[in-house]
């Protein structure tokens, strides 16, 4: 089959899966511009050649995910697929000129349109970029478990989890202990709060809980400063949506955020040219 060549935009932070393992979901675009989902893909188990980063570009041998509806949706012929690394969009300059061509060719400024898109089984879109009108808050809720429950742990005994290829122990990502979230507006005024899964904020949190000594209000915070103080008031800040394939059809609204856009702002002062603010 034809290599497909996928723009790396979205990593979710590992979950673990009764019959996959442990899992991260990625998504990005086609060289056409249109959006694909990656999945599953054991991304932690991969070669350290194949752990790709966002807006690196991918290639690799993929197919339709036939037990996923979404149109999105496909996933490596198998777990063992190789993925090969051949180049990336650096940020060339706090503006992300080049990224912007791919990433925002498409963006959604009305949640109703977008989960009218997704209800709609002629389109059912369930990955988009959004941009909100209004931030009003990031929060963060601790989660009810803490931990991976036993069940769920015992099922790695069951895969052989802790084995890897090369004979070394396979580590159990660390659960998050708590949920961050967006609170905004889009351009007719509603109001929504919106999950976040990008592995990179769960990555913030671990490491600003190391830099506060432990202290986990204090490394919340921090992860609130770099998401709202950062991100929602200085810079361009957009959202990449996906909806959850279980919700997609029955909750109201379906989307979580997967991950952020978020380059310097642009002001636009003549016709030809373009100054960061």
């Amino acid at each position: 089959m034809a290599l497909t060549r996928v723009l790396i935009t979205v990593k979710t932070y590992p979950s673990i899966s009764k019959k996959y393992e442990e899992l991260v979901c990625t998504a990005g675009f086609l060289e056409n511009g249109s959006w694909v989902r990656l999945y599953p893909i054991q991304f932690r188990k991969k070669s350290y050649a194949e752990q790709y980063k966002k807006y690196q570009w991918i290639e690799l041998d993929i197919v339709k995910n036939t037990s996923d509806f979404r149109p999105e949706s496909f996933r490596p012929v198998s777990h063992d697929t190789p993925i090969e690394i051949i180049g990336e969009i650096p940020p060339d300059g706090n503006t992300w000129a080049e990224r912007r061509k791919i990433v925002l060719n498409k963006v959604y400024t009305s949640l109703a349109t977008l989960t009218a898109e997704a209800k709609d089984k002629s389109i059912c879109t369930s990955l988009a970029v959004f941009k909100p009108t209004r931030v009003i808050d990031f929060v963060w809720e601790e989660e009810k478990e803490r931990q991976w429950s036993k069940e769920k742990l015992a099922q790695f005994d069951q895969l052989n989890l802790f084995e890897s290829k090369n004979g070394k122990e396979f580590q159990v990502v660390r659960k998050l202990p708590y949920q961050f979230s967006f609170i905004f507006e889009d351009d007719s005024g509603q109001r929504s709060k919106l999950m976040i899964e990008d592995w990179e904020t769960g990555e913030l949190f671990w490491n600003c809980l190391y830099r506060k000594g432990g202290d986990e209000k204090l490394a919340c915070a921090d992860v609130r400063g770099k998401y709202f103080d950062d991100f929602a008031q200085t810079k361009d800040l957009h959202f990449f949506l996906g909806t959850t394939q279980v919700h997609h059809y029955v909750a109201p609204n379906p989307f979580i955020i997967i991950g952020t856009f978020h380059p310097k702002k642009v002001v636009q002062y003549d016709l030809f040219n373009q100054l960061p603010e």
